[in-house]
């Protein structure tokens, strides 16, 4: 097929009844995009929405069918960027989904500040490692450590990005918890919303979803928790309703 290159292949995004090109050797999306794009408020009829750290353009993909407003991804990997271009043309959304190949921290100045009702970002997690220690695939290295993006530079960007009142948020570790807050108040980012995903009952916390609001007034709200697995290590019935459709 000429959408794919290489060891590239084309998966299923089920509930979406869209489809996404994806490859072994490059960072592929987790149930966090999926959760993080089913989270963050967004306006159904219209609107101006912002993913950055786009990866392959998943979160881009699954809001698509949440709102009719239009979305950009941005991605400074330009193999992802690539695919993540050829998913949106293979599923016919380029009236509303476009991809930016460059650094988010570029964007507020490139794309103009407080343009965008909505921003999103699934962000490297982990500090950058000794050299000894760091994935030797470039791909995955970049996607999960903070080589070229830190989660300072995240929170600014997205800030800088959004209007007054609109939303900004961020899927990330539990442990990075009040490290998030602190920024995002630094960046007059309210936090307003928070969830906590389980693997399992019992189980800690291994996934924050978080959601704020440009100079809202505080109010935070804890959601109620959400279990990925079962005991009989299958999803539970709200993940299967999340992947599958109800």
């Amino acid at each position: 097929m000429d959408f794919l290159k290489g060891d590239e292949r084309l998966d299923y995004l089920l509930a979406e009844n869209l489809r996404i090109i994806q490859s072994p050797t490059v960072f592929s999306f987790s149930l966090d995009a999926v959760l993080l794009a089913r989270f963050v408020y967004v306006p159904i009829q219209k609107g101006n929405l912002i993913d950055l750290c786009s990866g392959n353009g998943v979160i881009p993909l699954f809001l698509s069918v949440r709102t009719k407003g239009t979305i950009t991804g941005v991605e400074i990997q330009e193999r992802l960027f690539d695919m993540a271009q050829r998913s949106i043309e293979y599923n016919q959304l380029e009236h509303r989904l476009h991809m930016i190949h460059g650094d988010i921290k570029d964007m507020p100045k490139e794309l103009g500040y407080g343009k965008f009702d909505v921003v999103t970002c699934n962000p490297p997690y982990f500090p950058t490692p000794s050299s000894e220690e760091i994935n030797e695939n470039e791909h995955l290295a970049i996607a999960r450590h903070e080589i070229l993006c830190t989660l300072e530079d995240a929170i600014k960007a997205s800030s800088q990005l959004v209007r007054q009142g609109g939303k900004v948020a961020f899927v990330h570790r539990p442990g990075r918890f009040l490290d998030i807050v602190t920024l995002m108040r630094k960046y007059n980012l309210e936090p307003k919303k928070v969830q906590f995903v389980y693997p399992k009952q019992g189980k800690e916390a291994n996934t924050l979803l978080i959601e704020a609001t440009k100079n809202g007034s505080p109010d935070l709200k804890i959601m109620p928790p959400l279990i990925v697995y079962n005991d009989d290590n299958e999803y539970t019935s709200e993940i299967k309703d999340i992947l599958y459709g109800k």
